[in-house]
């Protein structure tokens, strides 16, 4: 911008920094990951026991992944801007951290559990067998979340995506079965649920 007076022009360039820094993989990665570091780093630094672990990685778990499943409900119903866009561009990372949190939550359930006897001991138990269903079904979109999966399945792809919704109720269940504090639970669930109904009330209000 040779034409622009230097004030301009240092401002501009200022914003397109700040744009790409916000924009580049790295940035998106450090703020999904950091936490992970700071449980891994606490466990293993001992300051604190698996156990102790456990609730906050199957937390941060479900955040994530409700909010990967939120973008496409808000996207609808807010339509193409600059911040539905950004988050469209990056929900897969997002489902894939959320994968990333449960399998540290099922790390550290090994460690706390110590045998492999003591897990299936408790396998047949409502609040264990929901959680290893909810795992198995993330696993799938996670492993499936890339460029070259998209190829190969095409329409197919979408289908596996959506295990995202049954895994996302047995997380639910897993925790409120598991605690019995559904409150929690619920709280975290509700954002999707009251996204998607609003989601059905505008599409059929646009078709209308």
């Amino acid at each position: 911008m040779p034409n622009d007076p230097p004030q301009i022009h240092s401002v501009l360039t200022g914003g397109q920094s700040m744009r790409a820094f916000f924009n580049h993989p790295l940035f998106l990665w450090v703020l999904l990951g950091h936490l992970a570091v700071v449980f891994i780093y606490g466990f293993a630094s001992g300051g604190a026991e698996a156990g102790d672990l456990l609730h906050p990685t199957g937390e941060f778990s479900i955040r994530f992944m409700v909010l990967a499943m939120l973008i496409g409900p808000l996207a609808d119903i807010f339509g193409s801007r600059p911040w539905t866009k950004w988050l469209l561009r990056r929900r897969r990372w997002i489902g894939v951290a959320a994968f990333g949190y449960a399998l540290l939550h099922l790390l550290f359930y090994v460690i706390d559990m110590g045998a492999l006897s003591e897990m299936l001991a408790e396998l047949d138990a409502p609040g264990i067998w929901t959680g290893w269903l909810a795992f198995f079904m993330m696993l799938v979109p996670a492993v499936l979340s890339n460029d070259q999966s998209m190829r190969w399945l095409k329409r197919g792809w979408k289908q596996a995506q959506r295990l995202a919704y049954p895994a996302a109720l047995f997380t639910v269940l897993h925790w409120g079965l598991l605690e019995w504090q559904w409150g929690g639970a619920l709280v975290h669930i509700a954002p999707l649920v009251v996204a998607n109904f609003v989601r059905l009330i505008v599409l059929k209000g646009r078709r209308a």
